[in-house]
């Protein structure tokens, strides 16, 4: 990205940013875990990074969120290093599923009873249980670990006021893992899985952070700022084509006409979103829409990838 670009992309950020902000009222915050119902309302930024560091960035970016679902991303991945895809697609399918991301209907009507995919919960707790490690807290210590190797940010931890908020409410995915464990799905103790499982959710992240995680995305699992090779390029490109089939709930493929990228949103309000070779997008919005992605985020990702002819299709 040129100086000029990312002038350009910097002068017309603010005004996008406030337009798309008006859509905040149309959405609600998530409150099925108690502590995301904190979140502002009204809030809504974004950062965009590119290969030599330059970024561009506007609203409310110094608000700190948790990763949620956008975890699941790299979960994914660590798993896949960890076991290989044979083992990894033993435990979870790779199709959409039409459902809300929270649903257990398929578990029980379509065989073979995995998970449709790794980015729904069920699909993320089983994959939680396949991150290596002896204990829970080893487990959650290599996905940290990771994330603040991706996000060049040593200093990322959970929010544990979070963490506990979820884990105390999770009844949902509590009947998920167990029904998960009774089909021979899930490993090792259910609820063992689940605190690795919520661990990863509750990380606390800014938007600078996901636009740092989303550029080595976005260059192959490449750190185009150091030239370190962080993921193998065959483990990013499987995350980037279920982002796109998976990545915003059953929203993906409306997402994938209207902003063309692939992307991955968390009930926090946060967009994980790039322009493969070239850009890493964070954002953040907590207002939802009915499918559980940020209202404004999502149409001020359309308004800049239209703009700027972003769109992979």
């Amino acid at each position: 990205m040129s100086l000029i670009e990312i002038d350009r992309i910097q002068e017309l950020l603010p005004q996008w940013l406030e337009t798309s902000r008006q859509q905040c009222g149309y959405g609600k915050v998530a409150s099925y875990i108690p502590e995301l119902s904190n979140s502002p309302i009204d809030a809504l930024g974004i950062h965009i990074m590119d290969a030599q560091g330059q970024s561009a960035s506007a609203g409310d970016t110094g608000l700190s969120f948790t990763m949620q679902s956008i975890s699941k991303v790299f979960t994914l991945i660590l798993a896949l290093m960890d076991n290989g895809e044979n083992v990894v697609f033993d435990k979870v399918g790779m199709e959409p599923t039409g459902d809300n991301f929270n649903s257990m209907l398929k578990l029980e009507l379509v065989q073979p009873g995995i998970p449709f995919n790794p980015l729904i919960n069920a699909g993320a707790i089983a994959i939680s249980s396949l991150i290596a490690g002896s204990n829970p807290a080893e487990k959650s210590a290599r996905v940290l670990d990771f994330l603040r190797q991706l996000s060049n940010n040593s200093s990322l931890n959970y929010d544990l006021e979070v963490y506990r908020s979820e884990k105390d409410t999770a009844n949902l995915n509590r009947s998920m893992a167990y029904f998960l464990k009774d089909n021979g799905v899930l490993q090792g103790q259910v609820e063992d899985v689940l605190d690795v499982y919520f661990r990863h959710c509750s990380v606390s992240v800014t938007c600078a952070d996901l636009a740092q995680m989303a550029l080595v995305l976005a260059h192959n699992g490449k750190n185009p700022l150091t030239g370190e090779e962080l993921i193998p390029r065959r483990y990013v490109q499987i995350a980037k084509t279920f982002m796109i089939t998976c990545g915003m709930y059953n929203a993906s493929g409306e997402f994938a006409i209207q902003v063309g990228l692939p992307a991955k949103s968390g009930v926090s309000g946060g967009i994980l979103s790039m322009v493969p070779g070239r850009y890493g997008i964070g954002l953040v919005g907590p207002s939802l829409n009915r499918k559980g992605n940020s209202i404004a985020g999502v149409a001020l990702l359309e308004a800049i990838s239209q703009e700027f002819d972003w769109s992979l299709f």
